[in-house]
């Protein structure tokens, strides 16, 4: 199958947004799909608030957008946008850096308010960086994110029927079994 990168652009430890695209990486490994997980978070401040594009985490971030074939992003939604993490490294990124892949951009948040972010915010910088495909996205608003008791994620069943739609119909594009499919909902 496919080789998928997952982008988590939250700055919190304990972010749902994390939480919800590993969830999702789950049902993409059982399809097939070799899951590389990249926690923006985790990446040096210095490097990304410097633009340090020749630190060797910058430079392995780089190196993993374009080895994979697909890549998830994930943001919580700050102020009717994706996070500024997440936008300090599409800044260190190429320019065209997202020629050729497939994209399922993910946006969580706490108000139905923050919506369109994905279509406003995170799209167009996306297709600017030369996506192939940026496949319909989903947001999933905060409450409907829990951890269990036993530290696994749960989702809300309308929010996991929806979310299990776009991630397939992510899985099928890049792996070629089909072109682009209506959004979902």
């Amino acid at each position: 199958m496919a080789a998928v990168l997952s982008v988590s652009g939250s700055p919190s430890a304990t972010s749902r947004t994390a939480r919800l695209l590993r969830h999702l990486d789950e049902r993409l490994r059982l399809q097939g799909h070799e899951v590389t997980v990249l926690d923006v978070r985790t990446l040096p401040a210095e490097a990304l608030l410097t633009a340090d594009v020749q630190h060797p985490a910058i430079a392995d971030a780089a190196a993993r957008f374009e080895q994979a074939d697909g890549i998830v992003i994930g943001t919580p939604v700050y102020k009717a946008a994706y996070s500024g993490l997440l936008k300090a490294l599409l800044d260190l990124l190429p320019q065209y850096a997202l020629t050729g892949k497939t994209v399922l951009p993910l946006a969580t948040g706490g108000s139905t308010a923050h919506v369109l972010a994905i279509d406003y915010a995170l799209r167009p910088v996306l297709s600017s960086m030369g996506a192939g495909h940026i496949v319909p996205g989903w947001f999933t608003l905060d409450k409907d994110i829990t951890v269990a008791d036993d530290g696994t994620t749960a989702v809300a069943p309308a929010a996991a029927e929806a979310l299990a739609q776009v991630t397939d119909q992510f899985s099928a594009v890049v792996s070629g079994r089909t072109t682009l499919l209506a959004p979902a909902g």
